[in-house]
């Protein structure tokens, strides 16, 4: 833990007390979106201290070119840049022509903020006394519509204490924004229209080189004492910025508000030249309802979201306001409604990493979606991925792969390759095999095998392709090998043989073969596109099924143990707990080298094999490897400490699996990593759900069956959570006493627990 200065409550995040060394962290905390766009927690108004300020729309990236000192053969052009947007929210505020910033006030007192996750807005109240002494109260509550997704709203009040004043609200539209996160500090964006009509403003830019254009747009009204005012703005029209002007004479204990609604328009949904008059129809229906009845619809649709998705703890409020806190922010990012986007690892947060999305979103999301929401959203992730295909088969090809093999990215907005990191792009290759083990685990879990055949089977072979080409057989070994890799350790780079890759290597193969027989024996017309698409031939399986059958793992007799990779072993082997504090966090503390020699782990990286592959392997050997590797693991990755409370859990260590829960459901709550201001760890949040539905609900799907073997840490009274298994919703509340079970549904189904058949009916609970 490294800064505590969130108040614990069950369902908001709130800041108390201004702090300007704060600010920058509680801008990522406080964030907001709704799946189409998002914003760091900026103040409205003036501030010249420490920010980093951020708007987002999602899908709209910039290819920022390549920055390395020596170029590889191979490398791609660009890294494609989350865009900080055209900036909406801007009111700027002055009292009696002196500039309200939190940074010169004389003084700054009664501070709030305020996330409301359950309702799903945002709001900041303070008592500021200007440089003028002049002393004011300020009220603004801002959300962005979840029915309206296109739009925002803000309501912001002053309220005038020391004696009768002119406040003057200045707001505003500007495209002079630059990115925190550039490589050659290239301008990203083309203002080309800038416009007002009334109390609506508008500006018009687009993207230099991906051409994504976009209208950003804003509507302004006063209020006086809750009523609407005659003052008409002053219109100011600049070269990237547009302004409303308005002046109001306010008398102590009067108040003044500023309704405004604002947001973007893009030519991923309207032609470019209906772009301003999409803006105007988007104002005309949010301008029927005011600020009020939107923020009502607001309400009610994040009550039908928790309705769902909401994990109640009992007992244990920093727990519980963690947990909503990730489930928040997840479904603030990705809703799906859109299968052109994804789940990015900031999400709408911040700049950092870039990209649309990593291999967590197979490994981490899908599951959270799977239960939470419909089939057709989790369906929407894999479509991302198949139409993605044959980018990740031109990907392949840059490497000198052939005949269909598929890579698919580590990063991409669009399903081509644009990370630069060697050692990451080229060798960080196990992101493959999570694409196929999603495919499995949404099968699995929705019964929805059409998939399979409509789509995911030719991922599969892509996939299959790759992983026969990528492995050479060794004559010393006798063995098929893995060489120049990357697991997911990212503390060891170009290693040879990691055991989790060459572990996914042959499960892919042998999932493909599976797949492609149940296609050809239910699905011919499917399975005959697929060959005629693919030119797959009986020799080339043939050649895969050696592969897999005579992969190479690595394994110490000595410790009975499958190495992390083959040399494993020749580390000096010296454990986190006898590292100096001082030497934490090892990734800001120490060299590359020294790391990349050192036995430290990043994240589970056996035991990420161990928990996907779970029924390969024995409780016993679970163990055996939990007690050797979990030792070495620094976890400072925010994916790791999920994983390993899962694994804890599943050891019955239900202390350490509560620890590590609450390390990953507070990781940026108590910023663990020292990097909360950069933003969020939006697809690590989904790790947080798994491990306590996974973890200590131990929901898993086993034999075609729903099974649970429920565990309770000390610390709580008790858990409750819903899963939406193929289409039926099963509460699920557990104590140290008993599990209680409901099924919404229109028939029985049998579940397990602890092993034991229980049957479930309609409206009935049933308590175990």
């Amino acid at each position: 833990m490294n800064q505590d200065y969130i108040k614990a409550d069950n369902w908001s995040i709130i800041e108390e007390g201004f702090d300007k060394e704060q600010v920058k962290s509680s801008e990522s905390l406080f964030s907001i979106g709704n799946g189409a766009m998002g914003q760091r927690a900026n103040f409205e108004e003036t501030y010249t201290g420490d920010t980093f300020q951020g708007s987002y729309i999602a899908g709209v990236y910039y290819p920022d070119k390549t920055r390395v000192g020596w170029w590889k053969n191979g490398y791609p052009e660009y890294f494609a840049k989350v865009l900080n947007a055209p900036n909406w929210i801007g009111i700027n505020v002055s009292v009696n022509g002196e500039t309200l910033d939190l940074n010169t006030c004389k003084n700054v007192s009664d501070y709030r903020r305020e996330l409301n996750m359950k309702e799903g807005y945002y709001k900041r109240e303070f008592v500021a006394t200007l440089p003028n002494d002049i002393k004011i109260g300020v009220e603004a509550i801002r959300f962005l519509s979840l029915d309206i997704d296109e739009v925002g709203a803000i309501k912001y009040a002053v309220t005038v204490l020391s004696s009768d004043a002119e406040v003057m609200f200045d707001s505003y539209l500007d495209s002079s924004i630059t990115n925190e996160d550039s490589n050659w500090d290239d301008k990203f964006w083309n203002t080309t229209g800038v416009s007002s009509e009334g109390n609506q403003a508008f500006i018009e830019a687009h993207t230099m080189k991906t051409n994504f254009a976009t209208c950003t747009f804003m509507q302004s009204h006063l209020l006086y004492n809750g009523s609407s005012s005659v003052v008409e703005p002053h219109i100011i029209e600049e070269d990237l910025r547009v302004s409303q002007t308005f002046k109001q004479k306010v008398k102590v204990g009067e108040t003044v508000a500023l309704h405004k609604f604002g947001g973007y328009t893009v030519s991923t949904n309207y032609k470019t030249s209906r772009l301003v008059a999409a803006a105007k129809e988007v104002l005309r229906e949010v301008s029927q309802l005011g600020f009020n009845d939107l923020l009502e619809k607001q309400k009610q649709a994040w009550a039908r979201i928790w309705e769902m998705s909401d994990i109640v703890i009992e007992g244990d409020v920093k727990a519980q306001q963690g947990i909503r806190f990730n489930i928040f922010q997840l479904n603030q990012t990705y809703l799906g409604t859109d299968s052109r986007l994804n789940i990015g690892p900031k999400g709408f947060t911040g700049e950092k990493y870039g990209g649309s999305t990593y291999w967590d979103t197979e490994a981490y999301c899908l599951p959270f979606y799977m239960a939470t929401k419909d089939d057709k959203v989790a369906r929407k992730l894999l479509k991302y991925r198949y139409n993605h295909l044959d980018k990740a088969i031109e990907n392949a090809q840059k490497l000198g792969f052939v005949n269909g093999a598929a890579l698919y990215p580590m990063v991409t907005m669009n399903g081509e390759e644009c990370h630069n990191e060697w050692e990451i792009t080229f060798e960080e290759i196990h992101r493959n095999g999570a694409i196929a083990f999603a495919i499995y685990n949404y099968y699995r879990y929705t019964g929805d095998y059409g998939y399979i055949p409509e789509m995911g089977l030719e991922v599969l072979i892509g996939i299959s392709r790759f992983w026969h080409q990528r492995v050479n057989f060794s004559e010393d070994k006798k063995k098929y090998v893995m060489l120049g890799v990357t697991g997911p350790n990212e503390y060891e780079n170009n290693v040879n043989n990691n055991w989790y890759t060459n572990y996914l290597a042959k499960w892919c193969i042998d999932y493909t073969l599976e797949q492609i027989g149940k296609v050809k024996d239910g699905y011919a017309d499917d399975y005959k596109r697929i060959m005629g698409k693919t030119k797959l031939n009986d020799r080339e399986l043939e050649n895969w099924k050696k592969v897999a059958d005579n992969i190479y793992f690595p394994f110490s007799e000595k410790y009975g143990i499958f190495l992390q990779q083959d040399g494993f072993l020749d580390k000096e082997l010296v454990q986190v707990k006898d590292l100096s504090k001082q030497d934490r966090p090892i990734n800001q503390k120490w060299s590359w080298d020294r790391i990349l020699r050192s036995p430290y782990i990043k994240q589970a990286d056996v035991l990420q094999g161990f928990y996907l592959f779970e029924a390969d392997f024995s409780t016993e050997s679970l163990e055996k490897h939990f007690d050797f590797y979990e030792p070495f693991t620094v976890h400072e990755s925010s994916l790791s400490p999920c994983v390993h409370s899962i694994q804890a859990a599943k050891l019955g260590r239900m202390e350490q699996a509560y620890t590590f829960y609450l390390r990953t459901s507070r990781l940026d709550l108590d910023d663990y990593n020292k990097e909360v201001e950069e933003g969020l760890h939006i697809t690590s949040m989904a790790g947080t759900w798994m491990s306590i539905v996974e973890g200590f609900g131990g929901m898993r799907v086993v034999d075609d069956k729903l099974s649970f073997y429920p565990q309770i840490p000390k610390q709580w009274k008790a858990f409750a959570f819903n899963v939406n298994f193929r289409n039926r919703i099963i509460k699920v509340r557990v104590t140290d006493k008993e599990t209680t079970f409901e099924l919404n549904g229109d028939t029985e189904m049998s579940i397990r627990v602890n092993g034991k058949r229980v049957e479930l009916i309609p409206g009935n609970t049933i308590m175990v």
